[in-house]
């Protein structure tokens, strides 16, 4: 059983459709606060970042967000940028396997985090572009909760 019942082929399927055809710096911004909105609206006391070309483009520390979340959130973008996928997809990936990612990996808690709530930012025909991070919610809503913005993205509801 891996988190959230998901499996690696689906979490790869889910990626590919969230591949966007551009990723400007201003549609950086649109997406943090197409976040900020979700979050406000459902009361979520969440973390939220997205990053473009290297950058912080985005951030917001909700009413009731912890300063932990801070730290999740550096964490995750370390793994989002190393495997250039989202971070729960790394977790289940070992999971799949048997073992844990940091088990597996060697790499430190306290630097890598395969929790959910990390994601890369993929334009088609060039690649990562970016990363969209929420800390705040269980693992699995933090990434459902970036999946369903970025589907409105995508979709051009902003």
């Amino acid at each position: 059983m891996t988190t959230g019942d998901y499996t690696s082929d689906a979490l790869a399927a889910e990626l590919a459709e969230l591949e966007l055809t551009s990723f400007s710096a201003a549609e950086a911004v649109a997406l943090g606060l197409l976040a900020t909105d979700r979050a406000v609206s459902g009361q979520l006391a969440v973390v939220i970042e997205v990053h473009h070309l290297g950058r912080l483009a985005y951030r917001a520390a909700l009413p009731g967000s912890l300063p932990d979340s801070d730290d999740w959130i550096d964490r995750k973008r370390r793994t989002v940028e190393r495997y250039e996928r989202s971070t729960l997809a790394t977790k289940v990936k070992y999971e799949e396997r048997g073992t844990t990612f940091n088990e597996a990996t060697g790499l430190s808690e306290r630097e890598y985090a395969a929790h959910g709530g990390g994601m890369p930012i993929i334009v088609t025909g060039v690649g990562v572009v970016g990363g969209f991070y929420a800390s705040g919610l269980p693992e699995v809503e933090d990434h459902r909760f970036l999946v369903s913005c970025l589907r409105d993205l995508k979709a051009g509801r902003t």
